[in-house]
């Protein structure tokens, strides 16, 4: 039977859509790749999660079996995927939105189909709310995994605002820490209280003053969820040009200038977690041949 592979890029958060609707995100050049094999036997549909085979299959059926019933032919194939990525899953970083990404991807490429990039995009939003690893669907960090650069999104009428491209020359460093925390316990009430300050972050981001935005969305959602907000503040001092949490946390991600790039990493290596470095993505995400 047929196979196809695809990659789709990383994200990070500028604004997090789930207390308002309304988001922002940048992508990055993290990655996650995806195969999908094609078999004929309907509705089976079995996965394997290379980089952590521990965590739930439950979006790449979703994701496969919404492409399938997309062309109607869930009752023609089933599949059998694997994905790999360097993305950590569970922390904020948007693994969901980038795998549901490559393997709507992946499965077109198998069944030999194409749709426009918005109806791919759909798709696997419409897969991670199947799967229950997403609160709002997570169009803009879709959109940014996808598309790569910053979009500025209205998550409610998946609508992408604006586009805009980084001007300053910077990378992407993520601390990372080892615990996770998972969308279904995600309470979502702690977060109303800052809807105020979320919509303030988002007019910023609509605005152009992208850092600006990530800084007081991040900063916020620390507070509202209990996270230590000193990591940030360690990051903006050492020459961030912004700082914040990134998705539900609990991986803080920081936009630096390559000259500071050192200055926040020491800085951070006093806390307890992985650094990862990456830089900002322009490239869409894309069938590999």
């Amino acid at each position: 039977m047929k196979t196809g592979r695809a990659v789709a890029y990383g994200a990070a958060t500028i604004v997090n859509a789930i207390a308002t609707g309304y988001g922002a995100a940048l992508g990055v050049d993290l990655w996650t790749k995806a195969t999908v094999q094609l078999t004929e036997k309907p509705g089976v549909i079995k996965g394997r999660i290379k980089s952590d085979p521990d965590e739930s299959k439950a979006l790449i059926k979703t994701a496969v079996s919404r492409v399938l019933r997309k062309f109607r032919l869930e009752k023609k194939y089933g599949a059998i995927v694997e994905t790999d990525s360097n993305i950590p899953i569970a922390r904020g970083m948007k693994s969901s939105s980038t795998a549901a990404n490559a393997i709507v991807l992946a499965t077109l490429a198998a069944l030999g189909r194409k749709l426009p990039d918005l109806s791919i995009v759909n798709l696997g939003v419409d897969a991670a709310i199947d799967a229950k690893v997403t609160i709002t669907g997570a169009f803009d960090d879709a959109c940014a995994s996808y598309f790569g650069g910053t979009v500025v999104t209205n998550n409610l009428q998946r609508k992408i605002m604006k586009r805009l491209q980084v001007k300053e020359k910077a990378i992407v460093l993520f601390h990372v820490p080892k615990s996770k925390v998972y969308t279904s316990n995600f309470e979502v009430e702690k977060v109303k209280r800052i809807t105020p300050i979320v919509m303030a972050a988002h007019k910023e981001a609509l605005h152009g003053h992208l850092w600006n935005a990530m800084t007081l969305n991040g900063v916020a959602y620390s507070v509202a969820l209990g996270y230590d907000t000193s990591i940030v503040n360690e990051a903006v001092k050492k020459g961030a040009l912004a700082a914040g949490l990134t998705g539900k946390g609990p991986a803080v991600a920081a936009v630096v200038p390559e000259g500071k790039i050192d200055s926040v990493k020491k800085a951070w290596q006093t806390y307890e977690g992985e650094i990862l470095e990456a830089r900002i993505n322009l490239k869409k995400a894309h069938i590999l041949r």
